[in-house]
């Protein structure tokens, strides 16, 4: 009800597709055996299905693209994405931003573990929590990238830390971490919004911001701050329990995915800063159109030969380009 008719205001464009032909043979070997069939399987389903070696590869890179997912199902999920991290962010900043352990980090562990619980930091919890498990719910039909099992192990993580930390009342310093967390996240989002609208200029400054934010507040605050907060100062007020264990334990695993995607977005900025950068079908979370090749996406696939068929079934060239039928035009 939102995000598709701003998608519509923005000019958010739709790459059309050419769908495989129906072939029984081709589509069960898709479905049960493997997407990716490696040459000797090419030509086992040639014979099998009556199709030539290169009808069989394009017939697999078309069905291939017909399951990545449009572009305007990756807006509306960006703009989701983005509302709840901007309004979480800033409702985590309400929560904390007027307590004093947001100035002096050894206010977190004052009085515990008999520490008061405000109303506005129980629905902060609340709400983060119940974001984090329906991402755990749907990451299999969302937009799939190549770090599927990092975004499992972070959504398990976070799921974990957020919960563990209820428990075991340690809610401010969990209150500090979820909003360092969305300091920098609605920011790739919006990233994403404008790439997939073609605002290459402004995706690719919103970028910088975000790769600038990310590592201050994920490679700095968290571990140099954050960290060292929860590591070191409760062993001047009690002995270590095993939940003071757990815990760390578990913000060390989050502190690892971050120094991953970390190495993708450097990655990314080195591309950019060299000039190796090029265009990318999804900045998922990590780039945008036109600065830096997504390290993470799952990119569709182009097909030059259909070029070629569908110039010699409709004869003439416009412009220098085919005129193809069924209204398609030239696949970028």
């Amino acid at each position: 009800y939102v995000a598709t008719p701003l998608a519509g205001l923005l000019n958010v464009k739709e790459k059309i597709r050419l769908k495989a032909a129906p072939n029984p043979v081709l589509e069960k070997f898709y479905a049960a055996t493997t997407k990716h069939p490696k040459q000797a399987d090419v030509e086992m389903l040639s014979k099998q299905s009556g199709c030539s070696v290169r009808q069989v590869e394009r017939w697999f890179r078309r069905r291939r693209n017909q399951d990545r997912p449009s572009l305007l199902k990756k807006f509306r999920e960006a703009s989701w994405r983005f509302t709840f991290y901007l309004i979480a962010f800033i409702a985590g900043m309400a929560v904390i931003v007027d307590k004093p352990w947001f100035y002096d980090l050894r206010e977190v562990w004052k009085g515990y573990p008999i520490q008061s619980m405000l109303p506005s930091q129980y629905w902060y919890y609340m709400i983060e929590l119940s974001f984090y498990w329906s991402l755990l719910f749907s990451i299999a039909s969302d937009v799939k990238r190549k770090d599927f099992k990092e975004q499992i192990i972070h959504h398990v993580a976070t799921i974990i830390l957020i919960s563990f930390s209820w428990f075991a009342n340690y809610i401010r310093a969990g209150t500090l971490i979820m909003a360092l967390h969305d300091s920098s996240d609605y920011l790739l989002e919006s990233a994403k919004m404008f790439n997939y609208a073609g605002w290459r200029n402004t995706c690719n400054n919103i970028f910088i911001v975000f790769a600038a934010v990310f590592i201050i507040t994920r490679l700095v605050i968290l571990p140099f701050w954050i960290m060292h907060c929860t590591v070191f100062y409760p062993l001047d007020l009690y002995p270590a329990f095993f939940g003071y264990y757990f815990f760390n334990f578990m913000m060390v695993v989050l502190q690892c995915l971050h120094i991953f995607w970390a190495y993708l977005i450097i990655r990314m900025a080195q591309k950019f800063i060299t000039g190796k950068a090029r265009g990318a079908s999804d900045p998922a979370r990590r780039c945008c159109r036109g600065v830096v090749e997504d390290e993470r996406s799952d990119r569709e696939e182009t097909d030059n030969s259909e070029e070629e068929e569908e110039a010699a079934k409709n004869g003439p060239l416009s412009n220098g380009h085919p005129v193809l039928n069924n209204n398609h035009r030239k696949t970028e």
